[in-house]
Parts: C-alpha cells; structure tokens; sequence
C-alpha cells in the first residue's frame, strides 16, 4: 500500500539524517522504525495502565480503610530502633 505523508521541516530534515548517516537505506525504514517504536510505547504504556489498575483492585479488595496516627505509628517505629539499639544489633 503506498501512503503519502507530509511532515514537519524538522521531521523531514531528521529523516535525512538518519538515511544519510547510513543507519537506514532510505526514508520508508525510517517512518516504519518510529512507528515501530511508537507501537512498542503503547504496549508499554498499556501494560503498565493494567498493572495500575490490578493494584488499584488490590488495594480496594483488601478490605476497609482504617484509622491510624502518624504519632502512634512514629513512636512504634522509635521504640523498635531503640530496642534494636539496646540489643547492639
């Protein structure tokens, strides 16, 4: 199938480059590279979407929220690191 596409003065002077530093024989292999690359990034961002929303129903399948203090948790955590300390540990 033949396309026909036009771009931006930057993309076609970026195109030149890459066919006139010999990594690519000519402008076809460029755009199939990128979109190639743009396919792989939307694989990519697909998955990572997935696994957010596996952890976002894990979080909601764990059960109820509950209530904690920020003071309470802190002394806990000085109290381990104190008797960690003792223990010369």
């Amino acid at each position: 199938m033949a396309m026909s596409i036009d771009l931006t003065p930057q993309l076609e002077e970026m195109v030149r480059q890459k066919v006139t530093s010999g990594l690519y024989a000519s402008a076809s292999e460029v755009v199939r590279e990128a979109l190639r690359l743009m396919d792989e990034r939307d694989q990519l961002r697909l998955a990572r979407l997935e696994q957010l929303r596996q952890e976002i129903q894990k979080g909601l399948d764990s059960g109820p929220a509950v209530e904690w203090n920020s003071e309470e948790v802190k002394a806990a955590g000085r109290a381990r690191r104190a008797a960690k300390s003792a223990s010369g540990v």
